[in-house]
């Protein structure tokens, strides 16, 4: 995935079809003097429409789709012919999509699988014709119904991306760095913190050509569900990941409570992240001697699996694979 093209937010203006208004007509037909009403129906108006396609990775082809007009409903015609529906407006979008109003944060839906389509913004239904009116004692009516109006909104599309393991951890933690070990990815790596500004996916390859997915989400930092720093602008990226991979840096200066302002953060921006499965990795473990190492294991949580790894050197790098594989399976 190219970073510079990865965009999972955007924000458009969509507007539906008006209904085709109904239409006042009556029979005109030879040696008839006087026939009945036969006003057809207005056609519906065209729907604004979220479509899923596996194919698709980012939103980038939306960006500068600012508004999103779907057609009017055709007006009805004599001899009681509706009026033809407006044409949908169909957006593709990847799988992991959320759509909400802008004004109120409101959930609209979720694009879950391929193929899945809904109605975003539906259109105004089409006006009745006079035909409908007609009664014993008003056997003329002269009256038709206008169409309803099409519906005018704001709306945001959020992309929450489907990996089987999203990494977490403070900038710096050597998240890009062991993504681009343990797959083809190559993730912008330098050391400065918020090197990574986008989430990256890689296929890790495993035994027997098995493969996972794997997600860098770009740092958290204290307070991010607050919005601090990149603040929750990836955080919803781990909601669809099956399993989360918490990396710590060997030379943090206290490993347990690193772990433990990660994991507030998640809990603080949404509880059932902590329901998810969890491994914790101390990385840069190249630097430490086995007697630090034995140090180190006394201070960490228990109730989680923990592997020591050197993306550097590539210790851990299968016990990692291993254990990661375990969890998901």
């Amino acid at each position: 995935m190219s970073s510079p093209n990865f965009i999972d937010y955007i924000k458009f203006y969509s507007r539906s079809g008006h209904g085709g208004a109904g239409c006042r007509h009556f029979h005109r037909e030879k040696f008839i003097d006087k026939g009945g009403p036969d006003g057809g129906d207005g056609g519906r108006g065209g729907h604004v429409i979220l479509r899923g396609n596996a194919q698709l990775w980012t939103l980038l082809h939306l960006k500068y789709r600012k508004h999103v007009i779907a057609e009017a409903g055709k007006s009805g015609e004599g001899q009681n012919m509706t009026g033809s529906f407006g044409k949908d407006e169909i957006l593709e979008v990847p799988l992991g999509t959320v759509a909400r109003r802008f004004e109120t944060g409101e959930l609209l839906c979720e694009i879950n699988t391929d193929g899945q389509e809904v109605i975003l913004t539906p259109g105004g239904r089409g006006g009745k014709g006079n035909a409908h009116f007609a009664t014993s004692t008003n056997q003329a009516p002269q009256h038709a119904q206008p169409g309803e109006p099409g519906i005018e909104e704001w709306i945001v599309l959020e992309l929450k991306l489907l990996a089987d393991v999203g990494l977490v951890g403070f900038p710096n933690a050597g998240k890009s760095t062991l993504l681009s070990v343990v797959s083809a990815a190559k993730p912008k790596i330098a050391d400065y913190a918020f090197t990574t500004l986008t989430p990256n996916l890689g296929v890790v390859p495993y035994r027997d050509e098995k493969s996972f997915v794997m997600a860098d989400i770009p740092g958290i930092i204290e307070g991010a569900a607050e919005g601090k720093g990149l603040g929750i602008r990836f955080l919803r990226h781990i909601e669809r990941n099956s399993l989360l991979l918490f990396l710590v840096p060997a030379d943090a200066k206290d490993i347990r409570q690193e772990f433990a302002i990660l994991l507030n953060e998640l809990k603080k921006y949404n509880p059932e992240l902590l329901d998810k499965k969890r491994v914790l990795a101390i990385s840069k473990a190249d630097m430490l001697d086995d007697e630090l190492k034995e140090e180190i294991k006394k201070e960490l949580p228990t109730e989680i699996p923990t592997v020591f790894i050197s993306a550097l050197t590539n210790q851990g790098i299968k016990e990692l694979k291993d254990l990661i594989w375990k969890e998901l399976h």
